[in-house]
């Protein structure tokens, strides 16, 4: 461990490229006071979910049934959650056509989570109540695993002053999107028909039920366990909580549990930033790139330096340009 070394730099101010992009924050927002609720509709989903897969799943388990799973539950998290959602609606690390771009939040949307402005704010929340210097439980991860679960998994939390929350232009006014959010659990009922139709309630039951159940618990469990322990190469002054990377978790996450340096380079496509960082969300983004679908693609070499930012690795700075030297 070397001793801490803080870059110069940008903050995260309103025109920064390490802002949080759809809130519009004021003096009166506070991360810490408010009240976790039932959410109804999300908690009987997630239910009905996990029962269908605990109850139907070993009745109808096939070999094909499981393999059906796999690959709708990889491309749905990398392709649709990784990137979709988090790389590129949230953070906004690279451009592609509209068209592709709506296809991947298509894909976000069947991971089973919620709806596209439902995933927006409830990210960008959390990672603006990071930031500050204390929040609330809910958003630090701040209970027990099986208290945070329940809180993540059926609740919600209502700030008393919360920050203004809009999507932006192309987002929050895209008809497509609009859909998607009020119709989200509807969009499983397509595949559903199409999955029943070719391989009958073995591949209905394991490409929705037991699909759904583990990318939303996935997700979840990812997020609690990159908040609680393992190596980092960052820390984010005055945060309220850090995050770590979590090596064992980057193939299933498709790169998301390298959370610290997720953390440092928000804005980064590219979250596995160190020699043996597997990350497959930012190996597809390259794909797009060398087939001219993707642009502008960001990492922590192009990104100019952030405030606030403390190396607490050796190797930290490693991915970052180096300086000119004083003459």
């Amino acid at each position: 461990m070397t001793e801490p070394t803080q870059t110069n730099a940008l903050n995260d101010s309103a025109d920064g490229p390490y802002k949080v992009n759809s809130l519009r924050i004021d003096p009166n927002s506070d991360p810490m006071q408010g009240k976790v609720s039932w959410d109804v509709s999300r908690s009987l989903w997630n239910t009905g979910m996990l029962l269908g897969a605990l109850i139907l799943g070993p009745m109808y388990f096939s070999w094909s049934a499981f393999l059906v799973f796999l690959v709708l539950l990889e491309l749905t998290m990398c392709t649709g959650h990784s990137i979709g959602f988090h790389r590129r609606l949230i953070h906004r690390t690279f451009q592609c056509p509209k068209w592709l771009e709506r296809t991947l939040v298509w894909t976000g949307t069947m991971v089973g989570m919620q709806g596209p402005f439902w995933v927006i704010q409830s990210h960008d929340f959390r990672d603006w109540a990071q930031r500050q210097p204390n929040c609330h439980p809910y958003l630090r991860h701040g209970q027990g695993m099986l208290k945070d679960a329940f809180w993540n998994l059926h609740c919600k939390l209502d700030l008393e002053q919360p920050p203004g929350f809009d999507p932006g232009p192309g987002i929050g006014d895209d008809r497509f999107y609009q859909f998607l959010q009020r119709y989200w659990m509807l969009q499983q009922l397509p595949l559903a028909v199409i999955l029943y139709l070719i391989g009958g309630m073995p591949w209905l039951v394991w490409g929705i039920c037991v699909r759904v159940t583990t990318g939303v618990s996935m997700h979840w469990f990812v997020g609690y366990i990159c908040h609680s322990h393992g190596p980092q190469s960052w820390h984010v002054n005055n945060g309220s909580i850090q995050a770590h990377n979590v090596p064992w978790a980057a193939i299933p996450s498709m790169g998301e549990s390298w959370h610290n340096n997720h953390h440092a380079f928000p804005a980064s496509a590219r979250h596995g930033l160190y020699p043996g960082q597997t990350d497959l969300g930012f190996g597809f983004i390259r794909l797009l790139e060398k087939a001219g679908l993707a642009w502008n693609v960001q990492t922590p070499e192009v990104l100019p330096a952030r405030s606030g930012l403390t190396a607490v690795a050796e190797d930290a700075h490693s991915v970052l340009p180096k300086q000119p030297i004083d003459t």
